[in-house]
C-alpha cells in the first residue's frame, strides 16, 4: 500500500525531525494549510506517528526518520546482488512482507523478489506471534526464492545460513556484539535484536519455493514494544552510532542473495562453522519447549544437520529438530 504523493512529500519534508510551518509546507506542496493539516492527521492515524503541532512553530515528528528509497539501497548493492534481484519493492505500509510474497509466489513463482516495508500492520513472528513493526524505525524484509531441485531436504538448515548472512551484514556495520540463538533469532547481550521467518511450499522431492523474512530492530520505541513478552533490544541501545537504514538494507541483500543463490549446491555445511562461532547459547543451561513438553539441559551446540544438541541432566545428548529455547544469563 502507498501513501499519496502529497503525503509522501510531506513526510519527506518532516523526516528531519525539525519544525516546519504549515505555511511553508503548504507552499512547497502547492496545497492549502487546511489540506496540510488534514494529511498530517491522516498520517498520524494510519501510520501511528507522533507529530507535534505547535502554534507559531508548525509541525514536527517526535524523532527524525530515514525513509527507505530504491536509489539509496541500490547505491549499496554490489554487482552480484543486482543481478540476483528480479524486483525490489518498498511499501509504505503492508500487513506482512512475508504474507505478501507468499501470496505473490502462489500467483507466479519468482526468484529474487525483494520486499521491504516501512510499517507492517500484521508482522509475523514464529509460531503465529506478532512482530512489532512501527513505521520507519526498523527493517522488515522478505525475499522470495525458488529452489528447483531436491525439495525440502535440499534447503534443510536454511534458517541457520540466513542467520550467518545477517550476522555478516551486521558486523560489516561494526555491530560485533551480536550472536545467534537456535534456530532463527538474532541476539545481543541476552536480548532479542531480530528474527528470521522462513515459509516453504512445494514438493517433497521436487522444486520448492521459500519466502525468507528478516526483521531487525534499529530503534524500537518502548511504547510500541509494550506487547513484547521477551527481553528485546535494538541497535540504538547497542551502539552510539546505529547503522543507516538504507545502508543496512543494501548490506543485508549483499549477504543474503549470494547465500540463497548457492545454497542448494553448498548446503548448510558451508555455514556451520561460522554459525557455531556466533552461537550465543552454547554451554548455557536452557529449557526446550516442544509442544506441551519441557526438556531441561545444557546446550551443546548443533549437529551437522543443524539440529539442536541438548545435554540432559543424566548426561545423555539428544538432537532436536524444532522447539522453543528459553535461557537466562
Amino acid at each position: 500500500m502507498l501513501l499519496t504523493d502529497n503525503q509522501k512529500k510531506l513526510l519527506t519534508l518532516l523526516a528531519d525531525g525539525e519544525f516546519h510551518s504549515g505555511t511553508v509546507l503548504a507552499d512547497k506542496l502547492g496545497i492549502s494549510r487546511a489540506a496540510v493539516c488534514k494529511h498530517i492527521n491522516l498520517m498520524a492515524g494510519d501510520l501511528d506517528l507522533s507529530i507535534a503541532a505547535v502554534s507559531g512553530r508548525g509541525y514536527r515528528l517526535d524523532r527524525a526518520l530515514e525513509l527507505l528509497t530504491h536509489e539509496s539501497i541500490a547505491a549499496v548493492l554490489n554487482e552480484q546482488s543486482k543481478t540476483l534481484i528480479s524486483t525490489l519493492e518498498i511499501h509504505d505500509y503492508i500487513d506482512s512482507t512475508n504474507r505478501y510474497l507468499v501470496e505473490q509466489t502462489r500467483l507466479q513463482a519468482s526468484t529474487g523478489r525483494v520486499c521491504f516495508a516501512e510499517l507492517q500492520t500484521a508482522g509475523k513472528g514464529r509460531r503465529g506471534r506478532e512482530w512489532v513493526s512501527p513505521f520507519g524505525c526498523n527493517l522488515y524484509l522478505s525475499i522470495a526464492w525458488q529452489f528447483p531441485q531436491g525439495g525440502y531436504a535440499a534447503i534443510a538448515g536454511l534458517s541457520l545460513a540466513v542467520g550467518v548472512a545477517v550476522i555478516r551484514a551486521l558486523r560489516e556495520q561494526n555491530l560485533h556484539d551480536v550472536g545467534l540463538k537456535w534456530p532463527n533469532d538474532i541476539y545481543s547481550q541476552g536480548k532479542k535484536l531480530g528474527g528470521i521467518l522462513i515459509e516453504v511450499s512445494g514438493e517433497v522431492d521436487g522444486g520448492c519455493s521459500a519466502v525468507i523474512g528478516v526483521g531487525l530492530n534499529l530503534f524500537l520505541p518502548e511504547t510500541k514494544a509494550a506487547s513484547i513478552t521477551q527481553a528485546w533490544t535494538d541497535m540504538t541501545q547497542i551502539t552510539e552510532q546505529p547503522p543507516l537504514r538504507n545502508e543496512l538494507a543494501g548490506g543485508l541483500l549483499n549477504q543474503l542473495l549470494p547465500m540463497l543463490s548457492g545454497f542448494e549446491e553448498q548446503g548448510l555445511s558451508a555455514y556451520l562453522d561460522e554459525w557455531r562461532r556466533y552461537d550465543c547459547l552454547h554451554g548455557l543451561p536452557a529449557t526446550l519447549f516442544v509442544g506441551q513438553h519441557s526438556i531441561h539441559g545444557t546446550v551443546e551446540g548443533v549437529n551437522d544437520d543443524g539440529l539442536l544438541l541438548l545435554k540432559r541432566t543424566d548426561g545423555t545428548v539428544q538432537a532436536f529438530a524444532s522447539g522453543e529455547v528459553s535461557f537466562s544469563l
